[in-house]
């Protein structure tokens, strides 16, 4: 049973260019007869950082040029974590007229929302470069760890995205609840406000959070900085956890998925 599963993510794995030319295709058809194309989403957030980080910084009383670089990150990276939760739940229901008709591993899909969201953020993270600029950035070799954090932020995506995709498909209102689940942490994840801000007695809100983890792992080398040992530890750990429970489910539940679409 695990070896089919095995099977199905390998096979995902060597026809990259299925995948690919799919999120490419969304993303082409999402703004057809644009004249911007996917830049919209690029204008829209760096026109949401600029406005919020110039009024927070005045509302929070903090000094811009530390809060502006870290609002930023943060909202760079929150954006491609959580369409990627959320749009995971939906990746066999977009792929049925696909999955009923030929016959393509599964992973396939969750490899189309990876794609598609990746290409996206890449896009939007030329904004971030004039703050960078402006605000006289370090770039160093710690920035580079931008590279793993994306990897680590991939392999979980990949790992949950199988498991939510078949929740999502088996229970249709798996969409609602994490798309409810995901606004509510917003606010308890550091993306507008800084990690350190918080008392020493509410630094759990922090350090207990998964998601302040993954922020960390993108935030940080574009701010110039290390991740935390922590943060590396319970991103990886939560990659190989995530990858062996989709192994299991996937291998029990692959037969039945396309009767649940």
């Amino acid at each position: 049973m695990i070896k089919a599963a095995q099977t199905d993510i390998a096979l995902a794995l060597t026809q990259w260019r299925t995948w690919l030319l799919l999120a490419w295709k969304d993303i082409r058809l999402r703004y057809r007869r644009s004249q911007l194309g996917p830049f919209w989403i690029t204008l829209s957030m760096g026109i949401t950082i600029y406005t919020m980080g110039y009024l927070y910084s005045k509302l929070f009383a903090v000094n811009l040029a530390q809060y502006f670089p870290l609002l930023a990150a943060g909202m760079l990276t929150w954006a491609l974590i959580s369409t990627l939760i959320i749009e995971s739940t939906n990746a066999f229901i977009e792929g049925d007229q696909y999955l009923k008709q030929m016959s393509l591993p599964f992973s396939t899909f969750i490899l189309r929302i990876l794609a598609r969201n990746f290409i996206i953020f890449f896009h939007n993270i030329i904004v971030i470069v004039p703050i960078i600029i402006y605000f006289h950035l370090a770039v160093n070799w710690h920035t580079l760890l931008v590279i793993p954090g994306l990897l680590i932020i991939a392999a979980n995506a990949y790992s949950y995205g199988l498991l939510i995709a078949m929740l999502g498909a088996r229970y249709r209102d798996v969409t609602q609840i994490i798309t409810s689940f995901i606004q509510v942490a917003f606010f308890l994840t550091p993306v507008m406000w800084s990690p350190y801000s918080l008392s020493p007695s509410h630094q759990f809100i922090v350090r207990d959070n998964p998601l302040a983890h993954f922020i960390s792992l993108v935030r940080q080398p574009l701010l110039g900085h290390t991740p935390s040992n922590l943060t590396y530890l319970i991103t990886v750990g939560l990659a190989v956890i995530g990858f062996l429970l989709a192994l299991v489910f996937l291998s029990k539940q692959r037969k039945r998925i396309i009767y649940w679409l």
